[in-house]
């Protein structure tokens, strides 16, 4: 019987090289596959430093090294997605966008036309009814459907960035180190001796790293000096473009009238006509004032629960089935956020009500991932 095909996105950092020598180990026929992205010219680029230490990694286990370039993919879906989104005034998820139009889009067409059987990627999150613990891909004939399930480490869990992923998908993505803690993965890069083992993770926006969002946005939106409000309507302070900021930040904008007790700032409300921002030193503001919800309305593109304790997403995809509307489930509206009880409506094909148990303090564009459980069922984007 001869060997599954699988080809492994190396990224250079040790969570990929483990997961391309794990499935070594057990036996599948492995390509490392770099995947080439887009970088602005005024961004500092260690892409080249990245690749040379996939090759390294593809080297060091005698298997073939492809690189796939997909700048056009990443600068027109996720760069170009995100530059407009903050135009707009919405908070959008890069890494969502990237996961779906290029790891799982472009890259997943790509190897599967060259013959692949599978695709293989470092992510912290568990394929039930593909991958499973011990290392085997089970017969899919006898699965009728397949689970995304967090990760084990759930420090590390990657299953918010993958709501968007279909059965299709699903039957042919593999996620070797989802049943691990971070920590076993680190000791398992040093046992196969892997020249990144001792390598720092990479942090920030997915192949961007960690970056300066708003630096990064000055170059392609212009910022206008604005009004900063408390909740009684007071100008408190200014801001250098509303669209640069979300709901819940404290830091990036000036206050300048403050007493000696006052406590942080966070912006509850934005309204992008207006320009202004509306903070207090309550986090999640619970208790709207009037005064904000009549300017709130008036342009603005966030999106606070404030009385029914529900939002609205779109683009919703559910992995394997619709919620059960009578469950009881929970959901986050950001990376590592909260898990908040929540129950699902669903509107139409594409449009779900949300229903928290207490109010909720997001910003339109960010992803709303429901669980069941460990199950990840799928989410959308938050009107």
């Amino acid at each position: 019987m001869s060997k599954k095909i699988v080809f492994a996105a190396i990224s250079g950092g040790v969570d990929s090289a483990v997961s391309a020598a794990l499935l070594q180990k057990v036996g599948y026929e492995v390509i490392g596959v770099f995947i080439k992205t887009w970088h602005p010219n005024f961004l500092q680029c260690n892409e080249e430093e990245e690749r040379r230490d996939a090759m390294r990694v593809a080297a060091h286990l005698d298997i073939p090294f492809l690189t796939f370039d997909f700048e056009d993919v990443y600068k027109k879906e996720v760069a170009d997605y995100m530059i407009s989104e903050y135009k707009m005034g919405r908070t959008p998820n890069p890494d969502v966008m990237c996961n779906k139009k290029v790891k799982f889009g472009g890259f997943l067409k790509k190897a599967l036309s060259m013959g692949a059987d599978y695709v293989a990627t470092g992510h912290y999150a568990q394929n039930f009814g593909c991958w499973t613990p011990g290392f085997r891909v089970s017969n899919t004939r006898n699965w009728q459907s397949y689970e995304l399930k967090k990760g084990e480490d759930q420090s590390k869990d990657q299953s918010y960035f993958l709501w968007t992923l279909n059965q299709k998908q699903l039957s042919r993505i593999l996620f070797p180190v989802g049943h691990l803690k971070k920590t076993e993965v680190r000791k398992m890069a040093i046992k196969f001796n892997l020249p990144v083992a001792e390598k720092k993770d990479s942090q920030g926006i997915c192949f961007l790293g960690d970056i300066n969002l708003k630096e990064f946005l000055k170059h392609y939106i212009k910022g206008k000096k604005g009004k900063v409000l408390n909740t009684s309507g007071e100008e408190i302070g200014y801001h250098n473009g509303v669209v640069f900021y979300t709901l819940g930040e404290r830091h990036g904008f000036t206050i300048t009238k403050k007493s000696p007790n006052d406590g942080p700032y966070y912006i509850n409300d934005k309204n992008i006509k207006k320009n202004v921002l509306i903070v207090s030193q309550d986090k999640n503001l619970k208790n709207f004032p009037a005064f904000a919800l009549g300017v709130k309305g008036q342009g603005t593109h966030s999106s606070l629960s404030f009385s029914n304790f529900d939002l609205v997403i779109k683009n919703t995809n559910w992995i394997s089935k619709a919620p059960d509307e009578k469950k009881i489930y929970t959901a986050q509206i950001r990376y590592h956020g909260e898990f908040l009880s929540c129950k699902i409506r669903i509107v139409r094909q594409d449009i779900a009500t949300i229903i928290f148990n207490k109010s909720v303090l997001v910003a339109s564009g960010q992803s709303c991932v429901i669980y069941d459980k460990n199950i990840c069922l799928g989410g959308g984007v938050i009107v």
